[in-house]
Parts: structure tokens; sequence; C-alpha cells
């Protein structure tokens, strides 16, 4: 079955397009595909509830954390998440256990001269075989993240329990738009007639869009950081503790999570305020909520955001990859009592480096690679590049060897930061 699913997962990757390893090309502007294939399945999207997640940042931290919480009250969950790191898998989760490799190749295999007649996308095949999955696991509630945008997003042919919006910042403008109203406009596309909505962050630029949208469709929407605000207290490697206020007034006192990175405390607030709009039979007790976000890695196989994979020295890889994300990324590096700042990182050829390079720290000590994708950008042109912002290395042919190059210069009490893009990340796990 081992070589039958990769032939199958080659099939995927080399005959449909793929947003993930070939970029703009791989990218549809409609849901005729989704829609055709859908139907086709007979809709089986629409045999369980589900709750729909967009925005620019935060989205899989936040499809994690309410997933990790719905399965502490004992609910059956799907958990549909983009891109994946290492495998395909990753993409389509039941209770944090990756599908099944036979399943993927039972999908594929029954349904090939469907997608020979409508040629969908690699992102498409992946959307329908998500609900197929769900929907004959038998969820009892299904987690769905968009990919790029919403409104033509292929998620969204399903109408959820509740929609929510992280955040919205500079990413993908060549298809969302150029201005954060105009890609937030893309993303309230998610907003559905009468379906609560719940935006992460208050936004003067964006804020009106949601609020216009919301009221066209007759949809009940607030902002979570109006309602609640996470203090962090404590950050360990493993674990970071806040107090939660609502109103000022205490909700939680110690809430202890087993995520890291000091930008989950903007997604922590998105997930306790989304959870307590969810309807009663989904809607958690506080005991549920500790429960859930106590475990969330190993409740939903959760890797990549501020991964510790090494502690001596201390390694950690994050897949932070547009504007926003980064800013928040190098903040905390430089909150790492080290002695060297040693990154390892790489870059995909569509990113404007203009605008990512100026965010990272000159005094770091730099290992760039080209990620092993046709979108990887060549390690020598990202080391011109950055040297213009006075970030200085040396090139390696791999991040494998960028890696180990970082460990044997690294000395007593410095750390290696592995990031710049997913796929970068993708090479260390």
């Amino acid at each position: 079955m081992k070589e039958r699913y990769q032939q199958t997962i080659e099939y995927l990757f080399q005959q449909l397009p793929m947003f993930q390893r070939q970029g703009p090309m791989a990218f549809k502007k409609d849901l005729t595909n989704i829609l055709a294939l859908v139907e086709a399945l007979d809709n089986p999207h629409q045999r369980f509830p589900s709750i729909h997640i967009a925005g620019t940042n935060g989205k899989g931290s936040t499809a994690h954390m309410i997933s990790a919480i719905l399965q502490s009250m004992g609910h059956k969950v799907g958990l549909y998440t983009s891109p994946h790191y290492r495998d395909f898998r990753e993409r389509i989760k039941v209770d944090g256990q990756l599908i099944a490799e036979d399943a993927v190749v039972e999908f594929v295999d029954t349904h090939q001269m469907l997608f020979d007649r409508v040629r969908p996308s690699f992102f498409e095949i992946g959307v329908a075989m998500a609900f197929w999955h769900f929907a004959r696991e038998k969820v009892d509630i299904a987690v769905i993240e968009t990919g790029l945008g919403g409104r033509l997003d292929s998620t969204n042919v399903i109408l959820p329990l509740l929609s929510v919006i992280t955040n919205i910042s500079f990413d993908h403008e060549q298809f969302l738009g150029n201005t954060l109203p105009a890609i937030a406009g893309e993303k309230a596309g998610i907003i559905k007639p009468n379906v609560p909505v719940v935006i992460g962050e208050t936004d003067v630029e964006t804020a009106e869009v949601f609020q216009r949208k919301a009221t066209e469709q007759q949809s009940p929407i607030s902002f979570a950081d109006q309602h609640l605000r996470a203090v962090l207290k404590k950050g360990e490697v493993h674990f970071s503790t806040y107090q939660v206020l609502m109103r000022e007034e205490v909700l939680y006192e110690d809430l202890r999570i087993n995520l890291t990175g000091t930008y989950q405390h903007l997604n922590l607030q998105t997930v306790l305020h989304a959870t307590a709009n969810l309807p009663a039979p989904f809607r958690p007790d506080r005991r549920e909520v500790a429960n859930g976000l106590a475990r969330v890695k190993a409740l939903t196989n959760f890797i990549g955001r501020w991964q510790v994979l090494g502690e001596d020295p201390l390694i950690i890889c994050d897949s932070a990859h547009n504007e926003s994300g980064i800013r928040k990324v190098v903040f905390q590096l430089q909150s790492i009592p080290c002695r060297n700042l040693l990154i390892v990182m790489g870059a995909v050829k569509d990113k404007d480096l203009d605008k990512l390079l100026p965010l990272f720290p000159t005094g770091a000590k730099y290992y760039f690679a080209r990620p092993a994708v046709p979108r990887g950008l060549d390690q020598y042109i990202l080391l011109e590049q950055a040297g213009k912002f006075g970030l200085h290395g040396a090139a390696y042919g791999s991040v494998k060897e960028a890696l180990e190059a970082a460990k044997k210069d690294a000395r007593r009490n410095d750390a290696i930061f592995i990031g710049g893009s997913t796929f970068v990340v993708a090479e260390v796990l």
C-alpha cells in the first residue's frame, strides 16, 4: 500500500496544478470545479455541521485550538487545514488522526474518471476528499480552514454554524487585492446568511467591510478583541500561561496552552470568543476549554508553529511567511536570551522580498537555502537580496546543509531559528 500511496500522491502533485508547489499558475478564481465535485459525491459537506475559518495569519493555530476544545468535550472532530508540511495527509484529520493512506488511494482510484472530466486543481481534490472522509467517518463537527481568500476558496461551499476571520494583512496580493479593505472583502466572502461571524482583530481599515457584509447577510457579528484580552503570564519551552480578562474581569487566571509564540494571545482571544458563540451542543464549559488547550498538540497533531526542535542549542522553527506573521516572529526572536542568533532562511519566488527582508534582525548570522519545491528561490539570489538589507551569511545547496552548518557553528547559549517559508520548515520537521 505504501508504494500505491506514493504513486497516488505523485499523480496529485504532477498531473494537477498545485499552488503550494507551482504558485500563481495553479490558482483558480471560481467555484465551478468544487461544486461539480461535491455534487458528484452526493454533497458530503452537507452531512455534518462545520466551523469555517479564514484570515491572513493564525488560521491554522485557531483551527487546531478549536478542534482540541471540541475533542475535549467528547466530540468526533474533522479538521481540514492547508498547506501540509511533509505528508499530504496532514491536511485531513479526524480526532488528530491523519486520513489513512489506503483511504487517499481509494478516493483517487474511485473518482479518477470524475477528475479527468472536471479537471480540478490539487486543492479542489483535497477539499473534496476531506468532505468525503468526514462524511464517511460520521464526524460530529468539522473545522474547515480556507486556503487563499474566502469568497472564491474551494471550502466556501459549506454552510457553517459559525464563521471566523482571524485578521487581515498583506499576503497573496496578486489574487486578493492590494489594499487591506480589498483583502478583507475577499475574506468576508465566507460570511453566510444568518450565520454568526467572529472577527479576531479589530482594524479601522477593515472593520467597516466586515460590518457591511454581515449586515447584508443579516449575520450577527462580533470582534473578539473587543470582548477578551489574553495577557501572557509565563512562557515556557512547550507551554504558555495566560490571564484572560473579559471587560477587565478575570475569566481565567492561569489558562495553560501547549502552544508557544507570543503572537498566540491574539489567536487565543479569537478561539475563546468563537467557541463561546457556538450553539449549545458544541459550546464548551471552562473545564473543557482548559483541558483542550492544555493538549492541543497531542489531540490534533499540531506542528510547524514556533515549534521547538532542540534545546542544546535551542532550535526553533516557525512557518510565518508574510509581513504580519514575520514581524510577530521576529519580535519574539529578539526576546530570546541567547548569545548569538543563527537563522536558516529560504523563500519562494513570488514573495516581495523588499517588504519581508527588512523585518529580519541585522545582528544575526544567516544560512540561506533554496526550498526543495519548484517555487523555491535560488539561495544565491536570496543571499544577494538579503545583503542589501544588512543580512549577511552564506548560501547552501539545501535546507539540510544549511541547518547542519548552523548546528556546527552554534556555541553554548546560541539559538537557531529556521523559517522564511512553509517549505523550509517542512524540510526540518
